[in-house]
């Protein structure tokens, strides 16, 4: 088994970077997920209320990050000192704030008050213990540090989708860290540690999918097959930990290094059983 694909999102809910090479630090991929979009209550914003957050591409500069947007471009800068409270879930983040005009220009841009806010060096937030053990940093991701995914499990939800008269989705609806090139359909509910590029992650909770798998990721727009109608019938949890339906798991590195697009993927230890999953009469 290979890495097939390996990406970044340098602004949460933004675009994917493909990448070939990525450096993996305790808290993630190397500029995965380090700037965010907050309401004027320091809430996090998702696509799953601004769905237009797909049409924005993202690429760190030095001292900010770059913004394209049908044609708009912004470069916003951060000022150390200029910091604010925001939630992630149920995470609360002292985090650096961007420049008034770039918030001025970036609430024209969704016709709504927002601002724009980095997670850097003076901003700690960590995931769950009870999943990731104790002090385990990341950045503003939903929950963990590294999602992995595999092309045979995509390709037994597109059987699925197809036999419901949907069309197939690609692996971009899914926002994948990592994704790996296998020929087992759901074998990684049975993987509990893997090594890539001599970096072991740990398979530590299955992800329960939302309403962001259903839109398209250059438009925003809620077209095409619905992969949680195709999940339904057979990767519905049974464990209330994590209810709804599951595709991919979230990963925590316990190492650091980089990892390359064509590296071998070796499973390091196996589960005794799978996730549990409900079965539809």
């Amino acid at each position: 088994m290979k890495v097939a694909g390996l990406n970044i999102h340098p602004l949460k809910s933004g675009r994917a970077n493909a990448q070939t090479s990525v450096s993996v630090h305790p808290e993630g991929f190397a500029g995965d997920r380090r700037f965010m979009l907050v309401d004027a209550d320091g809430k996090f914003i998702t696509q799953r209320e601004l769905q237009a957050l797909a049409q924005v591409e993202a690429m760190h500069v030095s001292g900010g990050i770059h913004l394209r947007m049908n044609g708009q471009t912004l470069t916003a800068s951060f000022d150390p000192a200029n910091r604010m409270d925001v939630r992630v879930w149920s995470s609360d983040v002292d985090a650096a704030v961007a420049a008034d005009h770039a918030n001025a220009t970036l609430s024209g841009w969704f016709g709504r008050p927002v601002k724009l806010v980095h997670i850097d060096r003076a901003a700690n937030r960590f995931a769950s213990p009870e999943w990731a053990g104790p002090a385990s940093p990341m950045t503003f991701a939903d929950g963990y540090q590294v999602l992995i995914t595999t092309s045979a499990s995509l390709a037994d939800l597109n059987v699925s989708l197809i036999a419901k008269g949907q069309e197939p989705v690609g692996m971009d609806r899914f926002r994948t860290n990592i994704l790996i090139d296998n020929d087992e359909p759901w074998e990684e509910d049975l993987w509990e540690s893997v090594e890539i590029g001599g970096i072991a992650f740990d398979l530590v909770k299955p992800c329960a999918r939302c309403i962001m798998t259903t839109q398209d990721q250059v438009t925003g727009e809620r077209i095409g097959g619905n992969p949680i109608q195709g999940l339904a019938d057979k990767r519905m949890s049974a464990d209330r930990r994590v209810p709804g339906v599951l595709f991919g798991w979230n990963a925590v590195p316990r190492g650091e290094g980089t990892i390359n697009l064509g590296d071998e993927m070796r499973v390091v230890k196996m589960r005794e059983e799978r996730w549990p999953m409900k079965v539809r009469a």
